[in-house]
């Protein structure tokens, strides 16, 4: 380990040994910092040494779950009763909040969990005041913000590597490829498909076994939600995005689906193929201060070319 990692090593070991002696209320630890430094290696090693009744949740996959389990229930709280349920120790992968609706849902869990005094560990590329950046509701999280400092240690883990531009692609995610038109042939108009996802329906370009194709304008162009891909993902073990565009040619929310489709597959372990007209570095180029623009650059980085 490098040294930020060790030093969040050692809050995480205290917290583990709060758990161990059997406490309520032990303090949990927030983990943020760059992409790639080894934030949920480090949360996962420590859940998996926690010997407490716990659960560990990706931010996308749990809020899939309780939206259904608040319209299967008949109430949000219920839900969030159900999601708890005899919990010690909840572990949150990708803390990242974007959306005020989802933001005041998450006021509410930590209302709950604290409460209960549930101990919660999470991860994150933002501080704890860097949560809701939007100017116009970032005010509406500040209480909850205050009491994710209350609870919880926060601690920075920037080490000087970026490890997935290091790290040997050997399984899911990074088992796909960033593909030049040029070197593939596109599906035929006749493979089109439409796939049923809830209520709604999404075209796919083809379906071949457990691969399905997707043309980029249609999967992020259109207002297709991270609730979509977790149910495709579930269905499709590889995945294959055509037309992909320059980036920053693109419109804001549909570089936001882009980013959240990336975020659902890496966490999957879904392997991703992208094919594109322009050159990798292309693709990406211009998009500098773009939300969450580094987790979506580093996650790409471990694709083949």
């Amino acid at each position: 380990m490098d040294d930020a990692q060790r030093a969040a090593a050692a809050v995480l070991h205290e917290t583990a040994e709060g758990l161990g002696q059997g406490r309520r209320g032990v303090r949990g630890v927030y983990l943020w910092g760059p992409v790639g430094r080894g934030k949920t290696w480090l949360m996962d090693r420590f859940y998996g040494s926690a010997a407490v009744p716990k659960r560990r949740v990706h931010f996308h996959s749990f809020f899939r779950r309780l939206h259904a389990d608040a319209h299967t229930l008949g109430s949000i709280d219920l839900a969030i009763d159900a999601a708890l349920w005899d919990v010690r120790l909840l572990c949150f992968d990708e803390f990242h909040l974007h959306d005020v609706g989802d933001a005041m849902l998450v006021a509410r869990l930590l209302k709950v969990l604290f409460t209960r005094g549930i101990t919660l560990v999470a991860t994150s590329n933002y501080p704890p005041d860097g949560l809701l950046p939007n100017p116009l509701f970032h005010h509406l999280f500040a209480p909850s913000i205050a009491v994710l400092e209350q609870h919880l240690t926060v601690v920075r883990v920037a080490g000087p590597v970026d490890y997935r531009t290091v790290a040997t692609a050997d399984a899911g995610f990074a088992t796909g490829r960033f593909v030049r038109a040029s070197d593939t042939e596109p599906p035929a108009l006749c493979e089109r498909v439409a796939l049923t996802v809830g209520t709604r329906t999404v075209t796919a370009s083809a379906v071949r076994d457990r691969t399905v194709w997707f043309d980029f304008a249609v999967l992020c162009g259109t207002p297709t939600a991270p609730a979509d891909y977790l149910e495709l993902s579930e269905q499709f073990r590889c995945w294959v995005i055509t037309g992909v565009p320059r980036l920053r040619e693109a419109g804001a929310e549909t570089v936001r689906r882009f980013a959240n489709v990336v975020d659902v597959l890496y966490d999957r372990g879904t392997a991703l193929t992208l094919v594109a007209e322009a050159s990798r570095d292309d693709v990406f180029a211009g998009l500098d201060g773009t939300l969450d623009y580094d987790r979506l650059v580093s996650r790409l980085s471990t694709l083949s070319r």
